[in-house]
Order: C-alpha cells, then sequence, then structure tokens
C-alpha cells in the first residue's frame, strides 16, 4: 500500500510542528522543513517511529530551494506552506526592510517551495495547503503589514486553485486566528518590543494605538484555540475526497468574519478601532 508523502514549512514549531506530528500519527510520511537541526531532532523523538525526515529549509534561501528537488523523495503527495513569521507596529513605522521581510518569507517564500514541487504534485495529484490567516481576510490596527502579506497569499492561493484544476491539484486555505503557540503566548512581550524599537516622536503619536494593543492581546490570549484545532483542519484538508477551499478555525473567526462582510466599512472600521483603544480624534 502506497504512504502518502507530505512537505511541511516551517514544521520546527507551533502550527508547523502540531501539522507534522498529526500526519505522521495518521500514517503519512512527513518531511519536515525546519531552520534549526534541533528542532528536527525534536521532531523525531516525539513523533511515530520512522515518519518524519527533518529537512534544513529556510523558505528565502535560494540554494535551500534549488537543493528540495535532490533532497526530496521522488513522489511528494501534499505540501503544506506554513513558515511565516510576524511583523507588527504601525504601518508608519515599519522599516521597509522589514516590510520586505515580511512578504519574502509569507508570500516569495511561499510561492518559491509551491513552484518547486509542482513537478512532482503534478505527477500524483496531489494538495497544497497554505496557513493563511483570519487577518488574510480581515485587517486590524497595527498588524497591517502582517494582514498585508496574508491578503497577498490568499489572491495566489485562488489563482492557483483555478489555474492548477486540469491537473487535479487541490489548494486549500486554512485560516486560524489566535492559536495556542509561542507566537501568541508571547504577544504581549513582542508588543512591548516593537514599542521600544518607535522613535520617540512615534511613540508620543501611537501611545493610545500600543496600550491598546495590549489590552487587546491579552483579551485574545484568552481565547486562543488548541494548535491541534488547526492541526486537524490541515489534516482534512489533505485527506477529504472534496477538500474545501477555506477551512476556518474556531468558531468566533467565523462570527468575526461573517460580521466583517456584512457591515459597512465605516461601521467596521468604528468598531476595529473602538476595540483596538483607537480613538477618534488626538
Amino acid at each position: 500500500m502506497l504512504v502518502a508523502t507530505v512537505l511541511i514549512t516551517g514544521a520546527g514549531r507551533g502550527i508547523g510542528r502540531a501539522v507534522a506530528l498529526k500526519m505522521a500519527s495518521a500514517g503519512w510520511n512527513v518531511v519536515a522543513g525546519v531552520r534549526h537541526t534541533e528542532h528536527g531532532e525534536s521532531l523525531v523523538a516525539q513523533g511515530s517511529p520512522g515518519r518524519i525526515a527533518p529537512l534544513l529549509l529556510d523558505v528565502t534561501d535560494p540554494a535551500h530551494i534549488e537543493a528540495l528537488d535532490e533532497k526530496l523523495p521522488v513522489r511528494v503527495d501534499a505540501l503544506v506552506n506554513n513558515a511565516g513569521i510576524v511583523i507588527d507596529g504601525p504601518v508608519e513605522t515599519v522599516p521597509l526592510d522589514d516590510l520586505r521581510r515580511q512578504f519574502e518569507v509569507n508570500v516569495v517564500g511561499q510561492v518559491a517551495v509551491t513552484q518547486s514541487l509542482l513537478p512532482r504534485l503534478r505527477e500524483s495529484r496531489g494538495r497544497i495547503v497554505f496557513i493563511s490567516s483570519v487577518s488574510g481576510r480581515l485587517s486590524s490596527p497595527l498588524l497591517g503589514v502582517y494582514s498585508a502579506s496574508k491578503f497577498a497569499l490568499e489572491g495566489l492561493a485562488d489563482a492557483l486553485r483555478i489555474e492548477l484544476r486540469p491537473w487535479g491539484i487541490k489548494v486549500t486555505l486554512v485560516e486560524p486566528a489566535a492559536t495556542d503557540t509561542d507566537l501568541w503566548r508571547t504577544a504581549v512581550d513582542q508588543i512591548d518590543s516593537t514599542e521600544a524599537s518607535l522613535s520617540d516622536k512615534h511613540r508620543r503619536l501611537y501611545e493610545k494605538h500600543v496600550v491598546g494593543a495590549r489590552r487587546l492581546a491579552r483579551a485574545i490570549q484568552k481565547q486562543a484555540v488548541p494548535v491541534d484545532n488547526v492541526a486537524t483542519a490541515v489534516e482534512r484538508a489533505l485527506t477529504s475526497p472534496r477538500p474545501r477551499a477555506r477551512y476556518v478555525v474556531g468558531a468566533l473567526p467565523k462570527v468575526q468574519l461573517a460580521i466583517g462582510a456584512a457591515t459597512p466599512t465605516p461601521a467596521m472600521d468604528a468598531a476595529l478601532a473602538r476595540a483596538s483603544g483607537i480613538p477618534r480624534k488626538i
């Protein structure tokens, strides 16, 4: 019996790690893209015996992308594009190098890996899953740069889903919101770090925005869904006979997106400003 193989990027921690363990326990062979050797070793130790093969993979490194062809097995049945970072802060204050880095990891890197694997996925009539976010459909203050990268990812996935239909390749977006991973557990620390990096002028200008962001982050942390919920959604996307175009993870995000779609933009802007502690005037 043929055992399916999946490449998962950003598998060293968080959602990627949970997906790697989930798919290995489901009997898949997992090629786990990691940026640190110790993360790969930890995955192998924790995962189902013989099911996880770590691969050093930085999705922004052209040499790593070029090496995929010779390092991957001949047959690959699925790709989970999970690698990603979060650059936060007011758009006015984000250094352009950080903006470029956000898109290099979250968008360009995803496309690079996808392009490299498409010959194999065409042969296997495989599947592609992009780990997006609710922020890819609903942008929030101080997360504009991150949201922009996820909006871009959503557009790419929608195009690919149609472009790849002739070869039976299914393309799915998984859209979590706050997830109980290191990223959200340290969200307040990240806000503190971002504030410290601001100039004195910008710190004064955005003082109330930052205060509101801290308060909102603490509230969201209490609502974070277990990371296994996201891994389960990915498993469904990889195994369902008719996978959905999108899997929104969690009841609250579904409600948020439904409200966002039905609410006029001025009213939605006002609601997000209130939730984020942003005053009407300063």
